[in-house]
């Protein structure tokens, strides 16, 4: 289906910097969709750190200049490629990656890319679906390979993949502990599903979960800033514990000797190494 030469509105980055290298345009092309991909009129988007990260420059992967940021996107399907079969003009859905960019009022994306939005989540839910709750599974299923009954600590708990971690962890039967810098931080944490918080501002904050974890220790932490607390993280493990680095922004010296008597591991999450399915 064409939708012919259609003009529309997108943010534009042509150099990489800060945010005032982010330029509303009015003049371009809504994109056509071929063969596998879905064009997706958006209502929402995203706006995630590593959107931050590949704009400035200083992400391992770069997007060919000029480019439109965004990879979650919500909204409803204007148009279908020959070839897709799952979705018709009109459906509700959300996705985890565009080809074209989410910060536009249309978006393009692959159709396997593409999933049912549920009736019971609006537009604003949709969009922050796809970066923080498919890492976060990622995170706890694909990596650390969670049981119910162990344990997890999410340190950095109050943001995107934090709160997404929460919910999942407690939902699967694992008993969540969660760290916020705020105290609002620390009640949004435990309104979704952490049974204990702790201000990892405080400096004690890492004796008290000593204290309430006890001798075991923690079997999974899921580490936001691995730059920081990478150190910490390895002493408060149980025998067999995982530490799984989600976010990290620079070097930290850590003793290796402290993975060796618990046999721990240090595991790296990278959502864009998934696979399709």
């Amino acid at each position: 289906m064409a939708t012919g030469q259609k003009l529309m509105r997108a943010i534009r980055v042509f150099e990489f910097g800060g945010p005032e290298v982010l330029k509303l345009q009015s003049d371009i092309a809504v994109p056509i969709p071929k063969d596998h991909q879905v064009l997706i009129k958006v209502h929402a988007c995203g706006v995630n750190p590593v959107e931050t990260y590949i704009r400035s420059g200083t992400y391992s992967r770069k997007p060919l200049l000029p480019y439109t940021p965004g990879s979650d996107v919500a909204g409803v399907i204007e148009a279908v490629g020959d070839n897709v079969s799952t979705f018709k003009k009109g459906d509700r859905v959300f996705t985890t990656s565009t080809i074209s960019g989410g910060y536009a009022k249309y978006a393009l994306a692959a159709d396997h890319s593409v999933y049912t939005l549920p009736e019971k989540l609006d537009f604003q839910q949709g969009a922050a679906i796809g970066i923080p709750y498919f890492t976060a599974y990622r995170a706890l299923f694909h990596s650390a390979r969670v049981k119910a009954g162990e344990s997890v600590l999410v340190h950095g708990a109050s943001g995107g993949v934090g709160l997404a971690a929460c919910q999942i962890a407690r939902a699967y039967g694992l008993k969540v502990l969660g760290t916020a810098g705020t105290e609002e931080g620390q009640n949004i944490v435990l309104q979704n599903g952490a049974h204990e918080v702790f201000n990892h501002r405080e400096l004690n904050y890492i004796d008290k979960i000593k204290k309430s974890v006890g001798e075991k220790g923690i079997d999974v932490i899921i580490e936001m800033l691995a730059n920081v607390n990478l150190s910490n993280d390895l002493n408060l493990l149980s025998y067999g514990g995982r530490v799984i680095v989600v976010g990290s922004r620079g070097p930290i010296e850590i003793n290796p000797r402290d993975t060796m008597a618990k046999e721990s591991s240090i595991i790296g999450v990278a959502l864009y190494s998934s696979t399709k399915g």
